[in-house]
C-alpha cells in the first residue's frame, strides 16, 4: 500500500483518480493547486506524485522542479497526468518527470503507471534527462 498525491485543479478528475488510486490498494491524497500539493508532500512523504500541468499557483511542471529541488522529495517519482502536452514536448524529461499519461487516460493504463513507479520506488533523477526509466 502506498502514499499517492494527486495534484488536480478539477475535482471531478481528481475524484475519479482518487478512487482508481484506492481501488487499486493505495492512499490517496488530494490537492487542489501545486503550492498545495508541495506542501502536503512535505508533510506526508509521498510514494508517488500524479500531477496536473495546468492548476493555479504552481503548474505541474513547477511542482516537479520543486520536488526534485527538495532534500527530502528529489528521489520522489513523479508521473504526469494532462491534456495539454503533445507526445515527445522535452519539458517532461528536462523536469525529470518519470512517465507522461495524455489525458483521457485509460483507467487501465494509469492504475498499471501507478503500480510500477509505487514498486520501483524513490530513485535517483539527478541526471538530465532523468535515468527514471519510463513506463
Amino acid at each position: 500500500m502506498a502514499n499517492v498525491l494527486i495534484a488536480e485543479d478539477d475535482e471531478d478528475i481528481a475524484f475519479i483518480v482518487m478512487r482508481l488510486v484506492r481501488r487499486a490498494g493505495h492512499i490517496g491524497h488530494h490537492a487542489a493547486d501545486g503550492v498545495a500539493a508541495l506542501e502536503q508532500a512535505e508533510q506526508i512523504r509521498p510514494d508517488l506524485v500524479v500531477t496536473d500541468l495546468g492548476m493555479p499557483r504552481m503548474d505541474g511542471f513547477q511542482l516537479t522542479r520543486a520536488i526534485r529541488e527538495h532534500r527530502d522529495l528529489r528521489d520522489t517519482p513523479v508521473a504526469v497526468l494532462t491534456g495539454s502536452l503533445v507526445p515527445g514536448d522535452p519539458r517532461a524529461p528536462a523536469a525529470a518527470v518519470c512517465a507522461v499519461l495524455l489525458k483521457p487516460c485509460d483507467n487501465d493504463k494509469l492504475i498499471a503507471v501507478i503500480n510500477r513507479l509505487t514498486e520501483l520506488g524513490p530513485h535517483d533523477h539527478s541526471e538530465v534527462p532523468s535515468r527514471c526509466p519510463h513506463p
